[in-house]
This record gives C-alpha cells, structure tokens and sequence, in this order.
C-alpha cells in the first residue's frame, strides 16, 4: 500500500477518535437502530449474520492481516459469523497456492474455524454443513464455559500457530470473564481476542428487559475486568476508531506478548 496514502488513514483516524462528538452521534444511531433489529438483516454467502456491516468488514481486515491458522468462535447462532470467517480463510488458502504455483484441495487444508455454541438447532447445522464453506469448519455443541469444552478447543489449539479468538455468545459479565480466562491466551502475539457487544454497556437501562445482560453486567465490564490483571493484552482503539459504528467498543483486544 502507497505510503502516504496509509499515513493519511492513520491520520484520518486519529481525527476520528478525537472527535467526541461524532462518538456519540454514533451510539445514538446505534441504539435506535438496535430497537430496529439493524443486526439481523443481513446474510454472508447465503447464511444469516447477526453483525452491524462495520465490524464484518473489520474482521476481513483482521483475518487478512494475521492470516490466522484457526479461528475460535463462541456462539454461533445461524453460522454467518463461521462463513465469513471460512470464506476468508479459503482466500487465504488460494493466494498461497497462487504464490507458490500450486494448487490446494479445499478438505486438504489445515486452515479452521471452530465454533462453540450451547445449543446448535438442528437446521442451522444442517444448512451450514451443507454450505460449501463446510470443510474449513468444525463444530462443538456445549456450554462454552464448561471445563470439558475448554479442554477440548484446547486440544484442538494446540496443533495451530496463528490463532485468532471471537467472544459473542452468552453477555453476562461472568460468562465473558470466564471465556476470556479460557480462551483469550489461545490468541498468539499480534493477533486478537475480539469481544463483540461490549456496546451493551452504553445502551439504554431497558434495552434488554428478557435479558440477564444489562449496563453494568455485560461484555465490556468483563473486559475492563480481564484486563486489570493481563497486561499482554491492548484495546485496539484505532478499530473502534475507523468503524464508528461498531457492537465491540473496548472489544477488539490485541495480544502484544506473552
């Protein structure tokens, strides 16, 4: 990329981020668009993806920048989020047979989502199983926080270098905290442990009333929380800076060392 056109992004960004009031404007449009279900209108090669478009672009950023190995996911939902982060791992795996001349068979690759989710309704399986992205992803039914399940992804883990983590399933400040504790060191230095709806914490009071999430009990507490005592974790404020609109304020929590 030119140099002086990335300079001018940084400094974009940093505008950005100073501007306090466009920050709020912001999560105003936020919160009446979250009354509106905003979230759930869009799809990822065919499979539904509860996600403000913003943050899908900044995680086809994040994956082509650390070109990870596997991709952790907790939650899972209707299977957008593990399709887009499949379908990104398949460009991955096709721009490094374009460099080396070869060509890669798409159930040869050690590329992988892994996706935990509580409960995974029967055609939500069955349609993502069927999905040609299905090769590069594999799916553990169970609580994400239960220490069978931790040990397993851990297992599954530890044959991959680049390991990249997303937390959006259960939003209570002690799910979250926990799953940080379980799978946040899985992430490797440089890439991420991403917490999506954080934004929780700067809603309105009664936004969530068949929720047991709320302000002051949700995603970003947990993150505050995690970080008092893992200094090798940063917020990555330039993404939230970029995004303006994003459901992961505080959430995108870059590795810097061991």
């Amino acid at each position: 990329m030119n140099d002086e056109y990335q300079k001018q992004v940084v400094n974009n960004i940093q505008q950005l981020g100073s501007c306090t009031d466009l920050q709020k404007d912001s999560i105003s449009w936020i919160k009446r668009t979250a009354r509106l279900g905003y979230s759930y209108n869009f799809n990822c090669l065919g499979r539904p993806i509860i996600q403000y478009p913003q943050d899908m672009i900044a995680m086809q950023e994040l994956i082509w920048q650390i070109k990870p190995d596997l991709i952790i996911e907790t939650g899972i939902a209707h299977g957008g989020s593990l399709v887009l982060s499949a379908s990104m791992l398949a460009l991955l795996d096709m721009t490094d047979a374009i460099d080396a001349g070869v060509t890669i068979d798409p159930k040869q690759s050690q590329r992988k989502v892994l996706g935990i989710d509580i409960d995974i309704r029967a055609h939500n399986r069955e349609a993502i199983e069927a999905h040609p992205m299905a090769s590069r992803i594999q799916m553990i039914q169970g609580s994400s926080i239960a220490p069978e399940i931790i040990e397993q992804v851990k297992q599954i883990a530890k044959d991959y270098k680049r390991i990249l983590v997303c937390l959006d399933s259960n939003h209570t400040h002690d799910h979250v905290l926990a799953e940080l504790e379980a799978y946040a060191p899985l992430a490797s230095i440089g890439s991420y442990c991403i917490v999506f709806d954080t934004i929780v914490e700067d809603m309105p009071d009664d936004m969530f009333p068949d929720r047991p999430w709320g302000k002051g009990n949700n995603p970003k507490t947990a993150v505050w929380e995690y970080l008092k005592t893992h200094s090798e974790f940063e917020i990555d404020k330039s993404i939230e800076h970029k995004l303006l609109i994003t459901v992961a304020p505080d959430g995108f929590l870059k590795r810097i060392r061991m």
